[in-house]
């Protein structure tokens, strides 16, 4: 295969709502361009991109599968992406390596809650942006309405190159940058060329000098010439665009039917000759603070967005090629971990078909196998420091479950692929809970969790259960109590002897020293599990004596382990042990562990105790119109409002939320709002559990 130069890649990514045509606008692509003899369709099963199983049943894309194709002396790296937000970490990986996005919008339907989600994350990378409309021939299309659309979403700068209109009965395409009107019969394929009819030419020409005053916008240059002139020539106007798209200022809006391949060679033509290359985008910085130059004579840095697993090839790894060549056999050096790996093989990959090369250069995206110590967001270089690439920063965990192997004997099996999983899906988050001994899965919602489940019972061959988790409650103190144990045991021989007596008070920071105690010792403990326990030393006249003091610690931290009331994690609280007994044969370390325990809990049961939960900060992006049922949902979570802003036409709630109370929020959210409203939920704080509620805990924990 040909190499490309960065001049000549243009990376794109296929972005846009669930059932927006990206996957038929890639698949027209290969065809146009010959890569492919014939065009597969998604209800044939037989895409390019949608190639498996779990998108075959779907019949819808689960997974960014990155292609490509040759245009006219370019090479074009596609990559198509799912539309449903639960997939959103494929979507966000491939905005990040790609030079410009082509956001794909259904011209029944106009922008959709799925591209508006999408936009945010275009709009944070501030990348170079193009829109095209699709399925121009449905007989419910609207482009006018779609046009609207777009403008409410990204502003007055986007801008028609073409609109779509009936003559004769054909479907036609007035473009304005070349002023032309291509005619597709009934089948589409390639087009006849016109010139813009008499009863256009009004608004032809009105569109055309629009989008002229806003490529001259970008560029003062261009600026002169068009105040010279008064107008620019087709060359002008391209370098305007482009440099109005590198800016994030210049939107283009193009008009297509993918499944017909109507206008599909145009926009091709567009990508080829206007859209941003590797080559002009800026200099990345790395980490380090280092410029990576995007220069082929350069060492090589290699950045991974993307990692797959095949049952017949093994861990496939996806790179885009930031500055120099790849080669194979290269040794790189992984920033992450310092190890070296070797490039036994290169591929471009087209769904699951590889083209083996030698090598790639500065811009171009890739593959390769079998990687040992490589994951997503890793940098690969010759360099050991000094080139690591900001990795993708993906979005918290909307739900999480407690997950489990139905066999038990599967359950290190499980915890190996679902590490594996985690690998590949960065948006997957694993924890193992050490306090309710359980595995926990977070993720993007209940269709990313069913894929998750089909995976690992499909492809690993595992069957698992889902629960709701166990909530990590933590029990305090509200006010100051004493107690004393004695501990004796005798059973011939020495025996065990320990007596302690002990207050305990809730901790709080800064608070002052006890009073009417004799300090001798002050120990604080930051508790693994959040809080502190303040121990004092307060025995005189050496009651009881300092080598059992460990000890005495020990048994109060045993007991806060497992706390008296639900056997949770207890939290701030001090104690002070003023007096006890010894014996001078029976005492030990085990006799004085077993009377402070006892001890301790005695005082914790009397001192008034509370349950805390976890509560989370929730933020949520809702319609202005929806807003009242969203309120009402959340009041009947027990939430707090913290505050309310607007956003164009959405509305920022900010609220409190018990994390108990948010299972099966997400769910709910997406069918209350029609799926239009997305939220992140990060942990807040511990605070007092209700009377009732705790009332009830306490009594399922007895």
């Amino acid at each position: 295969m040909k190499i490309y130069d960065d001049k000549h890649i243009k990376n794109i990514v296929f972005v846009g709502a669930h059932n927006s045509g990206k996957t038929t606008l890639a698949e027209t692509m290969l065809y146009e361009a010959g890569i492919i003899k014939r065009r597969g369709t998604i209800e044939n099963k037989n895409t390019v991109s949608d190639y498996h199983e779990i998108e075959h049943q779907r019949e819808a894309s689960v997974f960014a599968t990155p292609l490509h194709t040759e245009w006219r002396n370019y090479k074009i790296n596609i990559i198509d992406t799912p539309g449903l937000d639960d997939f959103i970490g494929e979507i966000i990986s491939s905005i990040r390596v790609s030079d410009t996005i082509t956001t794909v919008i259904n011209a029944k339907y106009g922008v959709e809650i799925g591209t508006e989600i999408i936009w945010n994350y275009i709009d944070k990378y501030h990348k170079p942006t193009l829109f095209v409309v699709n399925q121009i021939d449905h007989k419910q299309a609207d482009f006018e309405n779609s046009f609207n659309s777009i403008k409410q979403l990204v502003g007055s700068n986007a801008i028609k190159i073409q609109y779509p209109l009936i003559m004769d009965g054909n479907q036609c395409i007035i473009d304005v940058l070349k002023m032309k009107m291509y005619k597709f019969d009934a089948q589409g394929g390639k087009p006849e060329k016109f010139s813009i009819p008499k009863e256009q030419l009004e608004t032809a020409n009105q569109l055309h000098n629009e989008l002229v005053e806003k490529a001259a916008e970008n560029d003062e240059e261009l600026m002169e010439l068009f105040f010279d002139k008064g107008t620019l020539n087709e060359d002008e106007m391209r370098k305007g665009i482009k440099k109005g798209m590198l800016n994030h200022d210049l939107f283009p809006v193009f008009c297509v039917s993918a499944l017909k391949n109507m206008g599909i060679g145009r926009l091709m033509g567009f990508i080829d000759n206007v859209a941003p290359a590797a080559s002009d985008l800026k200099p990345e910085q790395s980490l380090e603070g280092n410029e990576i130059q995007r220069n082929k004579d350069a060492d090589p840095v290699l950045f991974v967005f993307k990692t797959t697993y095949q049952p017949n090839l093994g861990q496939i790894t996806f790179f885009k090629v930031k500055s120099g060549e790849v080669h194979v056999n290269d040794k790189l050096i992984n920033s992450r971990n310092g190890e070296t790996e070797t490039i036994n093989q290169l591929y471009i990959m087209d769904g699951k078909n590889k083209e083996p090369v030698d090598k790639l250069s500065t811009g171009d995206i890739g593959a390769t196998t079998k990687l040992k110590f490589t994951e997503t967001n890793d940098t690969l270089s010759t360099k050991e420091k000094g080139f690591t690439i900001k990795p993708i920063q993906y979005p918290d965990a909307r739900i999480t479950k407690a997950v489990f192997a139905e066999n038990t004997k599967d359950e290190e099996k499980l915890s190996e692929s679902l590490r594996r999983l985690q690998s590949q899906d960065p948006t997957i988050v694993l924890s193992y809970s050490k306090e309710t001994k359980e595995t926990l899965l977070g993720c993007q919602g209940e269709l990313h969790l069913a894929t998750i489940t089909w995976i690992l019972e499909h492809v690993y061959g595992i069957k698992v259960g889902f629960k709701k988790p166990k909530i990590q409650y933590r029990e305090t103190i509200q006010r100051s109590a004493t107690a004393n144990y004695r501990h004796k045991k005798q059973s011939g021989g020495s025996g065990q002897f320990a007596q302690v007596h002990m207050k305990i008070a809730p901790w709080y920071e800064n608070m002052p020293e006890p009073e009417g105690f004799n300090i001798r010792g002050k120990e604080v403990v930051d508790l693994t599990w959040g809080g502190k326990l303040v121990f004092y030393n307060c025995i005189v006249g050496g009651a009881i004596d300092t080598r059992y003091l460990p000890s005495v610690l020990k048994g109060i931290l045993e007991v806060m382990e497992s706390g008296p009331l639900t056997k949770s994690f207890a939290r701030d609280i001090r104690v002070m042990v003023y007096d006890g007994k010894m014996h001078s044969v029976d005492s030990n370390d085990i006799s004085f562990k077993i009377a402070a325990a006892n001890a301790f809990k005695e005082a914790f049961l009397n001192a008034n105790p509370r349950l805390l939960e976890p509560t989370k900060e929730i933020s949520i992006k809702v319609p202005e119109q929806m807003m009242g049922n969203v309120m009402t949902e959340l009041q009947s979570r027990r939430s707090m409002i913290l505050g309310i802003e607007t956003q164009d036409n959405y509305q920022i709630l900010k609220c409190i939320t018990p994390a108990v109370e948010l299972f099966g929020f997400s769910t709910v959210l997406r069918s209350i709002t029609q799926g239009k409203a997305t939220f992140s939920a990060v942990f807040s704080s511990y605070q007092t559990v209700p009377a009732n509620v705790q009332k009830e805990l306490f009594v399922q924990s007895v």
